[in-house]
């Protein structure tokens, strides 16, 4: 399957150059917006009178926005199948600073076009990536699940349950995990994990979202560094 590539901003799932992103033709039907303003850039070529329809598929690179943000009139829209069928959102999994991880998630709409979605999802795997399907809520799987359990390891931190030594080698050897969740944000970038847990927080309203104290401290420093 052949695809173009709109590049919109400085893409999170594709930092760095990527076979993917060198596979691309200039003109292919199937489309994907890669960058942070990839969903804009979606919205400002319908506008214009492109037809998302037309296309096999189209992709649209997101953050933690729901990928209805940029293709239902309304919430309700979306839920009655309003959303074009054949356009899906995207995130390759990353953790703060690290190197993008091998896993595409794919979000689809509410009633998706099931030819497109599995032209899609080739699309991405001839690239090598392992696709996983989500429905369209806010965050992908992978935040959805780790950050609350990420909160509540700086948590325990905080109430001095142990040392950030002894928590990270009691969950490595308890639970086999190959890094702990402490020495895991530390290295990722602790700012970054307060950027996914406000944003969540404030679409999902969870408390187990809100940003542990020392991720809201590690994000006012690297604003303080930058100005």
């Amino acid at each position: 399957m052949t695809y173009r590539i709109t590049r919109a901003g400085q893409s999170g799932s594709f930092p760095e150059g990527h076979a993917f992103i060198d596979a691309a033709t200039d003109d292919a039907k199937a489309r994907i917006y890669v960058g942070v303003d990839a969903g804009r850039a979606f919205v400002r070529d319908v506008q214009c009178g492109w037809q998302a329809a037309d296309a096999p598929f189209v992709a649209i690179e997101l953050g933690y926005e729901c990928l209805a943000d940029y293709t239902a009139d309304s919430a309700r829209a979306d839920l009655e199948g309003g959303a074009a069928p054949n356009v899906f959102g995207f995130a390759r999994f990353r953790l703060g600073e690290a190197v993008p991880s091998n896993l595409i998630e794919l979000v689809k709409p509410a009633q998706a076009n099931s030819e497109a979605l599995e032209q899609a999802k080739a699309a991405f795997e001839a690239a090598g990536f392992v696709v996983a399907v989500c429905g369209d809520f806010p965050g992908r799987i992978v935040d959805r699940l780790v950050r609350p359990y990420y909160n509540a390891a700086l948590r325990r931190l905080d109430e001095k349950l142990a040392s950030s030594t002894d928590l990270d080698m009691t969950l490595r050897l308890g639970l086999g995990y190959p890094e702990g969740p402490i020495a895991l944000l530390e290295r990722t970038g602790l700012q970054h994990h307060y950027e996914a847990t406000q944003a969540l927080y404030e679409a999902l309203g969870d408390a187990a979202y809100a940003p542990a104290r020392r991720a809201q401290v590690a994000y006012r420093r690297a604003k303080e560094k930058a100005q």
